[in-house]
């Protein structure tokens, strides 16, 4: 049999993805907002903070990948993992507001142990259905279409965190924030919580696993020359030597680039305010813009790699967003207030981010049989997991006690890093090798 894309399919299952890029940007933006303005914590032991959901997700999401992989549900194998995951996080996260509001009222160690303790179970119930949401997607793709389907899937993870941010933008500017001794962020969390509980019923509601699970399992026995991994004999798939190599250069890459984004994604509010003078809602349209440019660019950017494959892809969206850094480090030397055409800078950012983002997953599945899906979704998020368990903690770091100065140098250097360590990843394009419309091969 032959199976199409299907974008309307891809963008259904998505939303799992959408309520979970909205729910990380709010973390992102906010959480160290609390932890430094409510509970007055340094930014070291802030961005240590910052930095327990990778340390979380290091063990969870392979764990988790890899046991959806042999979930047996009436509901299919990822399907039980998005829905209790989705339902436990929406629960705990309307108390983290609550309880900021409670400590600023009346400071108490309780209070503090508490915040924190539904913190961490917050980042566990994330944790549960993180690697089964991003592995339905492929789950229910043939391989040659992966980069169009994570085209799709970032669109909609990208658009949950726009509308994040626009909300954001709306409801704390610097008109309604400035001068005001503490800022209410419930408002904010209970939306997030109502947008991720309206994607869940989507997702139960409209993408049948099962049904699709046994398309794209006979199609796989019909083509057999798709897998790079090679049956050992005893019912296992190993990978021959020259593809694992290439498969630890990609992982080292993703794990180069995570560094240096997610250290811009985690500290970018807090430097907006401390240098240029930015409220939370400016630096947020900032990141609005980001999220725009990323937008903008996903579908584009599955043309582009179905003409020039996804490694080219992926090494000129890490050049572009190295420039970027390097041209946000040398205004920032000479000015201490934003710019309005540092825009086009953000907006370039998010491009290249989507260069990105959309062809390091696909070329690492690329390179695994369907029933594996869910443990190579675990190895990619290995990889940025210790990344991003890392960044914050040294980025905090050395902004606290080198200075606010490096925050550009630092994301700079990892991307060129990246870029080093990607010339020598050799497997993972499509196969296919299709350009312009064909590429899509659209059926829905």
């Amino acid at each position: 049999m032959e199976l199409k894309f299907r974008p309307g399919q891809t963008i259904r299952i998505g939303f799992a993805f959408f309520s979970i890029c909205a729910f990380w940007q709010m973390y992102n933006n906010i959480v160290p907002l609390i932890l430094t303005n409510t509970f007055h914590m340094n930014e070291t032991l802030s961005g240590a903070i910052m930095a327990a959901d990778n340390v979380l997700g290091l063990f969870m999401l392979p764990f988790f990948g890899a046991l959806s992989d042999k979930c047996k549900s009436n509901l299919g194998r990822r399907k039980p993992f998005i829905m209790f995951g989705t339902i436990a996080a929406v629960i705990l996260m309307v108390l983290i507001p609550m309880i900021d509001n409670a400590y600023f009222a009346n400071p108490a160690a309780g209070k503090q142990a508490l915040f924190i303790g539904v913190l961490g179970a917050l980042l566990v119930a994330m944790g549960t259905y993180r690697s089964p949401a991003v592995a339905l997607m492929p789950d229910l793709t043939p391989k040659r279409y992966r980069s169009q389907g994570n085209a799709i899937i970032n669109l909609m993870g990208a658009l949950g965190g726009i509308v994040y941010l626009a909300i954001a933008a709306v409801l704390y500017s610097k008109a309604k924030t400035e001068g005001l001794e503490h800022v209410d962020y419930v408002p904010i969390f209970a939306i997030v919580a109502g947008i991720m509980t309206l994607a869940l019923i989507i997702v139960l509601m409209t993408v049948n696993e099962k049904k699709l699970m046994a398309e794209m399992a006979e199609y796989e026995s019909a083509h057999p020359e798709e897998n790079l991994a090679v049956d050992d004999g005893s019912g296992n798939a190993t990978l021959p030597p020259e593809v694992k190599r290439s498969l630890m250069f990609l992982l080292f890459s993703i794990a180069l680039w995570f560094i240096s984004y997610n250290a811009v994604e985690t500290w970018f509010t807090t430097y907006a305010s401390k240098m240029w003078n930015m409220a939370l809602g400016g630096a947020s349209k900032c990141l609005l813009i980001a999220n725009g440019g990323a937008i903008l660019s996903y579908i584009p950017v599955g043309f582009v790699a179905g003409k020039i494959g996804r490694k080219k892809s992926i090494l000129i969206g890490v050049v572009v967003m190295a420039s970027c850094y390097i041209v946000g480090l040398v205004y920032t030397l000479g000015n201490s207030e934003f710019a309005t055409w540092l825009y086009v800078i953000f907006a370039l950012i998010g491009m290249a981010w989507a260069l990105i983002n959309v062809n390091s997953l696909p070329m690492v599945l690329e390179m695994c049989k369907g029933s594996d899906v869910g443990k190579f979704t675990g190895y990619y998020y290995t990889f940025s997991m210790t990344a991003q368990i890392v960044t914050p903690i040294l980025c905090g770091f050395l902004l606290r006690t080198v200075g606010y100065g490096v925050f550009f140098v630092y994301a700079a250097l990892f991307m060129i890093l990246a870029f080093c360590t990607m010339i020598f990843v050799k497997h993972g394009d499509s196969k296919e090798g299709k350009t312009g419309l064909e590429a899509f091969d659209f059926d829905d």
